[in-house]
């Protein structure tokens, strides 16, 4: 209470009387500051909360593999996202929201004269910008895990945060961009973020090839289980934690708090269904109520509901997560029926349900709470829809096509896959010359 007094009392008193002392005009400016100061707040709180995805993401691939990789895939996380920082601060915010045309920014780089297109601090906004750079980054990592090289890895990481993921952004949040002009709706991220990180890792995974001994020589797949399904519960609960500043924080603003509220209770309920859907149809078909498959249904409804999070009810998102539920349980068997080796589920989680938030905005999305029109549920017809669906398939396209040209320079240079004696004996020892767990393996330098 004292706290109180001492800290909102005296703003209170000077804005009770701003009337007579300030006359209107100061009164105006005091409160403008005020609400640019609380803004940038609560967008700072949203950016450490995506920052805190990070060993969200690092948690759920490191449980999801086996334990002699699980440093790698550690390490790769942790220097994706410092990378990303770097990178998206040289050159990335300038291509994604600088001055420009409707393809790319082309001022601003290294921050200097940088536009601002919030209504808060430059310096927490990009901060934000950046923390979702870093997110796409670091969704590759799981697909591409327990073969890839550490030093291609890290090639790869500082192309997408500098050139791929911001021009992407350029065409639908800069306000310049095609994408924008045409009404596409995607409020935090299901297509400038996952389906982005997701179809990219769906090229690198193919480009790689399968990890050994994950198809038979009848060509079905084997399971490889994962080493810590405990970590990997812990960095599903840390992801869904980040998303409520993954979600609502990507409005910038607090505002009365409606539009807060409405985005975190749908981003809540798209994941809940999303993760009973998934478990109820791997129950039904393999018999056995599968935790890591229920895992996957969570963080595939916060995808699918990450792009129309504010612009529809709480119903729709019931259904949008429900339903990806069961796009990531059929994503799963899809890959494994033509070959494709995703360890975690990065492509159904992120790409196919990526695609289908996307497109979910054109069938639920609302004008009256934001979107350019109405979606087909609400007397909109098919003209958003086409647009949703004409924009996620052009991202698709030009980032599978912009990093399979890179994965293939790389695997011509510096090679992308590692050794077949270096693979079965594990990357923590050969890329980084010590274990996760020290002491549980053994080996020999002769």
């Amino acid at each position: 209470m004292k706290l109180f007094r001492r800290a909102v009392l005296p703003v209170t008193l000077l804005l009770a009387a701003g009337g007579s002392a300030l006359g209107a005009e100061g009164t105006d400016t005091v409160v403008g500051t005020l609400t640019r100061g609380l803004d940038t707040v609560w967008v700072l709180v949203a950016a450490f909360l995506v920052f805190f995805m990070q060993p969200g993401f690092g948690l759920v691939e490191a449980g999801f593999i086996r334990a002699k990789n699980a440093c790698n895939i550690l390490t790769k996380n942790f220097l994706d996202y410092c990378v990303a920082s770097v990178m998206f601060f040289l050159v990335g915010y300038a291509l994604m929201f600088g001055s420009g045309n409707a393809v790319v920014g082309l001022s601003g780089f290294g921050m200097s004269a940088a536009e601002n297109p919030s209504g808060v601090s430059l310096f927490a906004f990009w901060l934000f910008q950046a923390a979702f750079c870093g997110a796409a980054a670091t969704i590759v990592a799981g697909g591409m895990a327990e073969r890839m090289k550490f030093p291609a890895y890290l090639i790869y990481t500082a192309v997408i945060s500098a050139l791929v993921y911001p021009i992407i952004g350029h065409w639908i949040w800069s306000g310049q961009g095609w994408l924008a002009g045409l009404g596409f709706g995607d409020f935090a991220g299901s297509t400038v973020v996952h389906a982005t990180g997701g179809w990219v890792a769906f090229i690198g995974t193919v480009m790689l090839g399968p990890r050994l001994g994950k198809f038979g020589e009848d060509g079905r797949a084997r399971a490889i289980p994962g080493h810590s399904i405990p970590l990997a519960a812990l960095g599903v609960f840390l992801l869904w934690f980040g998303w409520f500043g993954f979600n609502p924080g990507s409005t910038l603003s607090v505002g009365d708090g409606e539009l807060i509220g409405r985005v975190a209770m749908n981003t809540n309920l798209a994941a809940a269904t999303g993760a009973i859907t998934a478990m109820l149809a791997v129950w039904a078909v393999f018999g056995k109520p599968d935790l890591s498959m229920t895992m996957n249904g969570a963080l595939a409804g916060l995808v699918a509901i990450t792009a129309p999070c504010a612009f529809v009810s709480g119903s729709a998102a019931l259904v949008i997560g429900a339903v990806a539920g069961l796009v990531v349980v059929a994503g799963v068997a899809l890959l494994d029926r033509i070959g494709v080796d995703d360890p975690v589920g990065a492509v159904p989680v992120h790409g196919m349900n990526g695609i289908w938030g996307t497109l979910a905005v054109g069938i639920w999305g609302r004008q009256s709470l934001g979107l350019a029109r109405n979606g087909l549920l609400h007397g909109g017809g098919l003209t958003q829809l086409g647009v949703q669906a004409l924009g996620t398939a052009t991202v698709t396209l030009f980032a599978m096509a912009s990093m399979g040209l890179l994965f293939y320079l790389i695997k011509r240079t510096v090679g992308l896959r590692v050794s077949r004696a270096e693979e079965l004996r594990g990357l923590d020892i050969g890329e980084h010359g010590m274990e996760a767990y020290a002491g549980f393996q053994v080996f020999t330098t002769q």
